[in-house]
This record gives structure tokens, C-alpha cells and sequence, in this order.
């Protein structure tokens, strides 16, 4: 279910960024996905530090 989620909110950006895009504000989307997928990262590498 939580890989259901994270696949919609991505999507959603992207979607986001490619409608955007055209407006000249295409940067907005594209940093709020870097900033999840970078949250992500952290919250996958803190549960392989905690399982060790």
C-alpha cells in the first residue's frame, strides 16, 4: 500500500512538471520531486543503518 502512494505522489509530480513546463515554472514540481526522492533516500538508508 505505502509503494502505492509513493508511485501516485510521483507521478503526480512529474505530471506536474511536464504540464508546468510549458508555463515557464516547470523548476517548481521538478524541486519538490528532488526533495522526496531525497527523503526517501535518507528514510531507506536509516532502516538498513537500524537493521545492522
Amino acid at each position: 500500500m505505502k509503494a502505492v502512494i509513493h508511485y501516485i505522489i510521483i507521478l503526480a509530480l512529474v505530471l506536474g512538471a511536464f504540464f508546468l513546463y510549458n508555463k515557464q515554472i516547470g523548476a517548481i514540481p521538478l524541486l519538490l520531486l528532488s526533495v522526496y526522492l531525497f527523503y526517501l533516500g535518507i528514510k531507506k538508508m536509516r532502516n538498513i543503518k537500524n537493521s545492522n
